[in-house]
């Protein structure tokens, strides 16, 4: 007991960043609990994400089988209820992800355990996890206690965390199936990318993105302007997408996409909880708005309070100026 389970989320051949963000988490937490961070894989042809989970986690435990070249939830669920049974964890975390909250719900009702989903921290309290959700849109931030035993069950929320180079050396075991043959009564039949624009903002270096407060198309050549000024992409809240300023491949939230960019300049956005969850992870946050009360200078770096249709075209004036 003590232990974290943190199970390992891949798709389409890449590890996802949500993994490592949990194993962060996990390995601050777990010695206050008295376990390790464990990182749970499981697929087909993972070796290589086994060991990258290594320098994050104290151990790996990773299944490597045919039968699980696609996701399944229902696969998935089998192999954990019998993981759980065999090494009796603490606390398992799953990615609040389109798979976590297909998983989730139902490995905790059959395992009977206490289950709090959309998480964004996780403390350590009177000898319990004690995790930290939203409500109200983001206005408020609750602690929830576990009622009942371990082991407790989270669904965590992606871009929560910033994932800091990989410092250790977990032990990776490689374990047999529980699973000896396939499930028929529940397949993968595809998979469905969704369409990529003519941009991919998930890829972004630096984005500048823009909300209500530019009030109306015409304004855009500005905003225009000072992404070409600095080699930047184009985003938006979902005011700007609805509005018809920009397609909606380039809205970002949790309607959205989740990006993470190494500048992310936002222009006249109030920062709703939503669009937050979705870029907060960016490396470096510039906010302009006039108003000093808006969320989304709870997250800047910089924050400029001002107009934003005085101070955007001066800084692309001045970047212009210093790139030459």
């Amino acid at each position: 007991m003590g232990d974290i389970f943190v199970l390992a989320e891949h798709r389409q051949g890449e590890l996802r960043d949500i993994s490592l963000e949990m194993l962060t988490k996990a390995s601050e937490l777990a010695p206050k609990m008295g376990g390790e961070a464990v990182a749970v894989l499981i697929g087909s042809g993972v070796d290589s994400f086994a060991e990258k989970l290594a320098g994050y986690s104290d151990k790996v435990l990773y299944i490597d089988d045919p039968l699980f070249a696609d996701y399944n939830s229902e696969k998935y669920q089998k192999v954990l209820v019998e993981l759980l049974d065999s090494y009796k964890p603490e606390m398992v975390m799953i990615g609040h992800t389109t798979q976590g909250v297909d998983l989730a719900p139902a490995l905790a009702v059959e395992k009977k355990m206490p289950f709090v989903a959309d998480v964004i921290e996780i403390e350590h309290v009177d000898g319990k996890p004690r995790p930290v959700r939203q409500f109200y849109q983001g206005k408020v931030n609750a602690d929830i206690a576990f009622k009942g035993d371990a082991p407790y069950l989270i669904t965590f929320r992606e871009a929560t965390l910033e994932v800091p180079d990989a410092s250790k050396q977990g032990k990776v075991e490689k374990i047999d199936s529980p699973l000896k043959e396939d499930i028929e009564y529940r397949r993968f039949i595809e998979y469905v990318e969704a369409e990529v624009g003519e941009v991919d903002i998930t890829q972004s270096e630096i984005l500048v993105a823009v909300g209500r407060g530019v009030r109306e198309e015409k304004n855009m050549a500005m905003i225009e302007e000072l992404a070409k000024a600095i080699n930047a992409d184009i985003c938006g809240s979902r005011a700007a997408t609805d509005a018809g300023w920009l397609p909606h491949d380039r809205q970002v939230g949790t309607s959205g996409k989740t990006v993470k960019p190494k500048l992310y300049i936002a222009i006249g956005i109030s920062g709703a909880f939503q669009h937050l969850a979705g870029m907060k992870a960016a490396k470096t946050i510039v906010a302009i708005n006039k108003d000093p009360e808006a969320p989304i200078f709870t997250v800047a770096d910089f924050a400029i309070v001002d107009d934003l249709f005085k101070v955007v075209p001066k800084l692309t004036e001045k970047l212009i100026e210093l790139r030459g």
